[in-house]
């Protein structure tokens, strides 16, 4: 996208050799050089002859020559009213291999039912810019400069009491430290366990994929643990050997089971044993349809755990604001990392957050927005019966996603790729194994997790029978892929 600048836009890079001579020629030759190389993008405004000429202290005549040869050969445009803009040339031929291809006009936008992305369309923006002008009214010039490494105190206390009364949790303001997101929380988090001599970490399988590069980036080996219907398997935890480990009890990413109530109480047996942490990932909590919330693991031992929440979910990945609830122990490692490493989040943004949290009006989105999800959630439910049969979808109780199981016998691989011939996206269950060993060792069933949060009601009921259709025809070895029922809505 073409920057429009206005007055001219900001000053132009170009440097002279005032003893070679031939400055207007030397001139020119930067600005072609400058459009070829698409430093300076076709429709970008260049600046007036008399501003250029002040900028490079020259006569505006030679300005005025330089714009009209390049005018002459193509490279610009000159409108009355418009100033001179650069024009369009074609690109360079791209090496061998590199070409992007090309998607065809008026080509239906493509149903993605994409775990993990809340409906961008309910972010309460008004709110948040409400929250940010209050912000700027309200911060005194002294928080203006560099915040407290553990970041602002008004989020902390904000962030901390949320928490204990929403999520059962024991924290408080000084246990709290604010960060970028969820994956700037857990890379603080585990580079201050490997101070304190933790090398190994569990991760559930399947699982969100990245964390284990994110743990072997901070020094740590990963290991897998499967997960079944009650949760994490504790007894398999044990036989690794791992110090500390990373899951999402309250709904698993990805199969949305809930960590059973016998396996939390040995879960924080097993931390206690090894002297251990359990890194809780509390990424969509808020979001409970028919079931009482579950409790944070965090309230129960508080010593033993570190709690990472965020608001991506709930509110929109572009915010990048979450924090981090640790034990004593292992705050002070927590908030060295992100000293040495990073500032964090922006302070306005952070008094931001916490405004909107303190006077209600994120809550008030949450409520609105969990009424979306479960109203999404039951065609979800109703057209995959419809479809698929009955018993097909799991994980149902809480969360923006849930899991399809296809038929014995199907590939949930060439499932999704049909799928995409046909204009639906969709991840695969085996996605999220931890490794191919892993898959073998304890293969599952053959399933497709289904994101409902970014995807309206009528695209959810097209993407369900357009699924069934490619489940048919991927298991017709040889078939080309039919046809959707009828195009994607738009």
């Amino acid at each position: 996208m073409t920057v429009d600048w206005s007055h001219g836009g900001p000053d132009l890079l170009v440097s002279l050799d005032r003893d070679a001579g031939a400055i207007g020629i030397q001139i020119q030759d930067q600005l072609r050089a400058a459009i070829r190389e698409r430093r300076l993008v076709s429709g970008e405004r260049l600046p007036s002859t008399r501003r250029l000429a002040a900028l490079l202290g020259v006569a505006r005549g030679t300005i005025v020559e330089v714009y009209e040869q390049l005018l002459a050969e193509g490279y610009v445009l000159a409108t009355v009213g418009s100033g001179t803009r650069v024009a369009a040339i074609p690109a360079p031929e791209e090496p061998a291999g590199r070409a992007t291809p090309a998607i065809p006009a008026g080509s239906p936008r493509p149903i993605d039912f994409e775990y993990g992305i809340p409906d961008l369309r309910t972010v309460p923006l008004s709110d948040w810019s409400w929250a940010v002008s209050k912000a700027t009214q309200t911060l005194t010039t002294a928080a203006l400069g560099d915040d407290d490494p553990a970041g602002s105190r008004h989020l902390r206390d904000v962030a901390s009491a949320y928490h204990r009364r929403v999520r059962a949790g024991s924290a408080s303001t000084e246990d709290a430290v604010i960060v970028a997101g969820f994956r700037q929380g857990l890379t603080f988090a585990l580079a201050a366990l490997a101070q304190h001599g933790i090398h190994r970490i569990a991760l559930e399988d399947p699982g969100p994929r990245d964390h284990d590069v994110i743990a072997r980036r901070a020094g740590l080996e990963a290991v897998p643990v499967l997960v079944d219907a009650d949760g994490l398997d504790v007894d398999r935890l044990r036989r690794t050997g791992a110090r500390a480990v990373l899951l999402t009890p309250a709904h698993q990413c990805p199969t949305g089971v809930a960590l059973g109530p016998s396996r939390r109480r040995e879960l924080l047996g097993w931390a206690e044993e090894v002297d251990g942490i359990i890194l809780e990932d509390d990424y969509d909590a808020e979001f409970r349809y028919d079931r009482q919330p579950v409790g944070s693991l965090h309230g129960l031992n508080p010593r033993r755990v570190i709690a990472l929440g965020s608001v991506s979910k709930t509110l929109a990945p572009a915010i990048r604001l979450g924090w981090v609830l640790a034990p004593p122990r292992l705050r002070d490692g927590i908030i060295e990392e992100k000293r040495l490493s990073s500032r964090g989040a922006p302070g306005l943004d952070q008094e931001a957050l916490a405004l909107l949290m303190e006077t209600g009006r994120f809550d008030r989105h949450l409520r609105r927005v969990r009424e979306t999800y479960r109203a999404r959630r039951d065609i979800l439910a109703a057209e995959v019966d419809r479809a698929f049969g009955p018993g097909r979808l799991t994980g149902l109780a809480a969360g923006c996603h849930a899991v399809l199981q296809l038929p014995a016998g199907s590939s949930e691989r060439e499932v999704a790729a049909t799928a995409a011939t046909m204009g639906v996206l969709v991840n695969t269950l085996g996605q999220y194994r931890f490794s191919a060993e892993a898959t073998q060792a304890d293969p599952l069933p053959p399933a497709l997790v289904i994101g409902f949060g970014n995807v309206d009601e009528a695209r959810i009921r097209d993407g369900i029978r357009i699924l069934a259709a490619a489940e048919a025809a991927a298991r017709r070895p040889g078939s080309a892929p039919p046809k959707p029922p009828h195009p994607p809505a738009a």
